[in-house]
């Protein structure tokens, strides 16, 4: 490495003592206290499931703890690689997550809110952080915005999972928080050149948003074409496999940002191509196996972000210092800009609202009576919640300016963001599940009469077609075979047998290629845009674990 100019190509993480701040530790100090933090972190999450809150709350709090610990190393991972480090797999993760299918039945509000309301959250937050921060130009009010304007999807769905609410409702906020994170990291990479340059030129701004967003999606649908040929013709086992997907978010952002293209465009839409075609790329072993090591993954990635930040802290508060800004007088300011995001959401909220009652009034959400219905802007304005990614964008400001002069109000962003993260996810968090219980707004009683009703006729639909699979292609075999008889009943009933003794190898061809039958009609079932996609998501699951277990038999 040069001296001077240190590389953007190499991971540099630092580990300093604040009592001797001029000596590394050696490997030897720095490992234990690495697997420390991943500890701290399971811990944390146990605690979250007995007080039953959603963790990403006690992770805020224990990053806030963190900074007052005194002795403690203080990780710095270099800017430029802040984004390549955490956000493909989160955002890949999250595409693999949500239904594609259910989203274009919501698309119309799920762009609103990704896009329209993205844009005028930023846009309110860089006007009253010029207005009333001292020394913020609307550049810097834009780059704060692009980072605080995006709810996360971690963190409202490990909320909501303590109540109930609509499939809608939570696909909306599904789909607004995958695809908020990249329009506002668009905002936040524009106001970035804006800062760094002193200028902004909007023809200019146009078409390279233009090549961001169209090439980006372009070249992650192209990359994800590309993998899933590669799973398809390469001999992989489960293993390969999954660590193939480990690696190909990090192929499609880097590729897309090295022409110039939105890498989390990249990203998100190279997750959603892939996710639709799991059945065809990935085995059974693959997908089962998959499922709990990206939730790992993605669970530890979240819990160091905000540790990171708390070990962190103390040199930003101490850069304030330096800058003349009191730390009560920056959160301050991060209470201003959190106020800013709830009343923005919010008024969005209820203009989406009326904008539907005016001009689309067939599609106005169902609400028992016109109470209700004006209360459901409120809590879906009250869902809110900011977490790691306004973080990871927080901390992605570099420390310099390319002349090499400080990069403009560096720490106080990096206060005003977590001050924005700890308050939405602590008081909106931990208020959401009463206020919705309180307001009894989600009547569940309608949706789980309609999912168990699609449940029936989901499994009785199974059952009939593969009856007529087996009595049309295997007519002869069952008649008087007492194998291919409890075979066949094992379909009809659903019941398991005492014994695997009568599965000879014929009977376990038959009964994977029985298997794939059901994945077939379960494909062609889920074109219904009545069926709920998550329903079919779970039963393929169950298909999955039949197969596995029969390899054991």
């Amino acid at each position: 490495m040069a001296s001077g100019k240190k590389t953007c190509t190499t991971i540099e993480i630092y580990a300093l003592i604040r009592a001797n701040k001029g000596n590394l530790p050696s490997m030897h100090t720095l490992l234990p206290f690495l697997l420390a933090m991943i500890a701290a972190i399971v811990m944390l999450n146990m605690l979250a499931s007995k007080l039953r809150i959603a963790y990403p709350i006690l992770l805020v709090v224990a990053g806030l703890l963190v900074s007052f610990v005194p002795g403690l190393p203080m990780l710095r991972i270099n800017p430029d690689l802040i984004f390549f480090i955490f956000l493909p797999p989160l955002l890949f993760e999250a595409s693999w997550t949500i239904s594609f299918k259910e989203m274009k039945k919501w698309w119309r509000i799920i762009g609103s809110f990704a896009f329209l309301v993205v844009f005028f959250t930023a846009l309110s937050v860089a006007i009253v952080a010029n207005h009333f921060i001292p020394g913020f130009t609307i550049a810097s009010g834009f780059l704060l915005g692009g980072i605080v304007s995006p709810p996360d999807a971690v963190s409202t769905g490990a909320i909501t999972k303590f109540v109930k609410i609509p499939k809608s409702t939570a696909t909306i906020l599904e789909g607004e928080s995958l695809l908020n994170d990249a329009s506002s990291l668009i905002v936040f990479r524009f106001a970035l050149v804006a800062v760094g340059t002193g200028q902004f030129i909007w023809q200019e701004a146009a078409l390279s948003f233009l090549w961001m967003a169209i090439g980006g999606a372009g070249l992650g649908l192209l990359l994800a074409w590309l993998f899933v040929q590669a799973h398809k013709r390469l001999p992989l086992d489960a293993q390969s496999a999954i660590a193939l997907t480990l690696i190909e978010p990090y192929f499609m952002y880097w590729i897309a940002e090295q022409v110039h293209c939105s890498g989390i465009l990249a990203v998100v839409c190279g997750g959603l191509y892939m996710s639709a075609r799991r059945l065809i790329f990935l085995d059974s072993a693959s997908r089962i196996q998959s499922f709990s090591v990206w939730e790992s993954f993605v669970f530890i990635l979240n819990g160091v972000v905000f540790l990171i930040i708390g070990l962190e802290l103390p040199e930003i508060v101490e850069g304030l210092r330096n800058e003349g800004i009191s730390l009560r007088i920056a959160i301050g300011f991060g209470v201003l800009v959190t106020g800013v995001l709830i009343a923005a959401r919010m008024i969005s909220s209820y203009a989406a609202l009326l904008a539907t009652i005016i001009f689309r009034p067939g599609v106005v959400p169902r609400a028992r009576n016109n109470r209700r219905r004006w209360l459901m802007p409120l809590l879906l304005g009250w869902t809110g919640m900011r977490g790691v990614v306004s973080l990871a964008a927080a901390l992605a400001i570099p420390i310099t300016l390319d002349n090499g002069a400080a990069f403009p109000h560096r720490n106080l962003i990096l206060v005003i963001t977590f001050v924005a993260i700890l308050l939405t996810l602590v008081v909106q968090g931990l208020t959401l599940p009463y206020l919705i219980k309180r307001t009894e707004l989600f009547d569940g009683s309608a949706d789980e009469e309609l999912e168990e009703s699609t449940r029936k006729k989901m499994k009785q639909g199974l059952k009939q077609h593969v009856y007529e699979f087996l009595k049309t292609k295997y007519d002869n075999d069952v008649i008087g075979h007492a194998g291919m008889e409890k075979f066949l009943k094992q379909w009809e009933e659903r019941a398991k047998a005492s014994d695997d003794s009568w599965m000879n190898y014929k009977t376990k061809v038959i009964f994977v290629e029985v298997l794939e039958i059901q994945r077939q009609y379960l494909s062609e079932l889920n074109k219904d845009p009545l069926i709920d996609e998550n329903i079919i998501r779970q039963q393929l699951y169950q298909i999955d674990l039949e197969e596995e277990r029969l390899k054991i038999i």
